[in-house]
């Protein structure tokens, strides 16, 4: 499948965006043609139950630039990328969202930062054209991982950005479940670089990322990433006991030396009860990472591909993996 003369590829995951996909299509045609004539628009369709697919075969049928993925069920946007990531043959290879947010036309900006000598480059968003509760949600995610995580990520920071073969290379090699292409493009080093773009407002329909979703994408990435959460139990547990222990000395000086007789249940009754709490809550941090382990030693595939349009061979770890 690899093809060095392709040079861009642009990768783009594609979930209910039925209505996008054409105009996606139209306006990265014109982009990309004014960088070069060697280059690639991968779709994956993730799922979608809305005949995503149907319009990107037409399109492939009509363009052979325009290569389809389809994905045998909703995996996650994560996954899809992966997919396209694995498929994409580009020197260069941009990941987009597909709802035109991301808008093709900053893609030059992405691209001339990289030909500086920079592996990855990421798109800041200048201004969010997102509702307050949309905003407020992602803005409550940066700072849950930020705290929490290990590698530090931008609230202004997506996933649209442009990364080397070699960069692109090294990220299709981390198979854990719990990913973020942000992530792991921070991940793998290299030289990084940011450049401002415009945000366009959301081209048709709504996302599927509600605050539910966020929160439990957030608690995963902080579990498979980092282990800090495991050293600040350890360390209010330790804090606990010696509190503990400072309380209990009061007693006994206030018992021996000035006859105070010792509280009665209730204070017991409110710390036992708080105690476990704490050690469910402790177990259940345990209980989290072992799952996670439970879920990577099981090693399944991370997608699996139904079809495939305008690829000339597809390998198995291709289709599978």
């Amino acid at each position: 499948m690899k093809n060095d003369r392709v040079k861009i590829s642009v990768v783009t995951p594609a979930y209910r965006c039925r209505e996008c996909i054409s105009e996606l299509h139209r306006r990265l045609s014109v982009v990309l043609s004014g960088l070069t004539d060697h280059y690639e628009i991968i779709f994956v369709d993730d799922g979608s139950p809305d005949g995503d697919w149907e319009v990107i075969r037409d399109l492939a049928l009509r363009d052979a630039k325009v290569k389809g993925i389809k994905l045998s069920r909703n995996f996650g946007q994560h996954y899809a990328i992966t997919a396209g990531l694995d498929h994409a043959a580009g020197l260069w290879v941009v990941v987009m969202d597909c709802d035109l947010q991301d808008q093709p036309e900053e893609i030059p900006k992405l691209y001339g930062k990289a030909q500086e000598g920079y592996d990855i480059v990421l798109a800041r968003r200048q201004e969010r054209n997102d509702s307050l509760y949309r905003r407020l949600v992602s803005w409550l995610f940066v700072q849950l991982y930020n705290h929490l995580g290990d590698i530090k990520v931008e609230y202004s920071i997506s996933n649209f950005s442009i990364a080397s073969r070699q960069a692109v290379d090294y990220v299709r090699r981390f198979r854990e479940r719990d990913r973020s292409i942000q992530i792991l493009l921070s991940h793998v080093g290299f030289r990084h670089a940011r450049v401002n773009v415009q945000r366009a407002a959301r081209f048709a329909g709504e996302s599927a990322y509600t605050f539910s979703k966020l929160l439990d994408f957030a608690i995963q990435c902080i579990v498979s990433q980092s282990n800090k959460p495991l050293r600040l139990s350890i360390r209010f547990g330790f804090l606990l006991c010696f509190l503990a222990l400072l309380l209990g000395s009061l007693f006994v000086v206030q018992y021996f030396y000035f006859g105070v007789p010792v509280p009665g249940w209730t204070s017991l009754a409110v710390l036992t009860s708080f105690l476990g709490g704490l050690g469910f809550a402790n177990l259940g941090i345990l209980g989290l990472y072992l799952g996670k382990v439970f879920d990577e030693v099981k090693n399944r595939p991370l997608y699996c591909v139904e079809q495939t349009c305008n690829f000339e061979t597809t390998t198995s770890s291709n289709t599978t993996t």
